[in-house]
């Protein structure tokens, strides 16, 4: 035998891995992604416009509910009748994005007036109710 070397005899078996094809394989691959890779990571140049991608976030209305200590109630500083409170909270109500309310009670004003307020707020399906206090000094 040419190659392998130190066999006397033709019926020893030949121990040795024979790399010449693992060689020729590994440098077809070889080849094969050099010419692959430019091709794959080849791209059209484009200008693309800068822009900033975060979330348009729409707050919802608020709606500010003030309780005089006479009973008068003021939609947004604008007074409103105790009969015409239920339809507008109705209407509000009805909006696909519907508005926090917000209700200021006078310290004067009887516990009732504005309780009558709050159950007019929730019996119109509104959600979002909240109260409104100066904090104390």
């Amino acid at each position: 035998m040419a190659f392998g070397g130190g066999f006397d005899n033709d019926d020893e078996v030949m121990s040795e891995i024979n790399m010449t094809p693992l060689v020729d394989v590994m440098l077809v691959l070889l080849i094969i992604f050099i010419i692959t890779v430019p091709v794959i990571t080849h791209s059209v140049k484009v200008d693309l416009p800068r822009v900033s991608n975060e979330q348009n976030q729409t707050k919802p209305s608020t709606v500010t509910l003030t309780v005089k200590a006479d009973g008068s109630v003021y939609w947004n500083n604008d007074a409103i009748s105790h009969e015409a409170l239920p339809v507008k909270l109705a209407e509000q109500a009805a909006l696909p994005q519907q508005p926090e309310i917000h209700i200021r009670g006078d310290k004067a004003t009887p516990y009732e007036q504005v309780l009558t307020v709050m159950a007019a707020v929730q019996q119109a399906g509104l959600l979002k109710l909240g109260f409104i206090s100066e904090p104390a000094s």
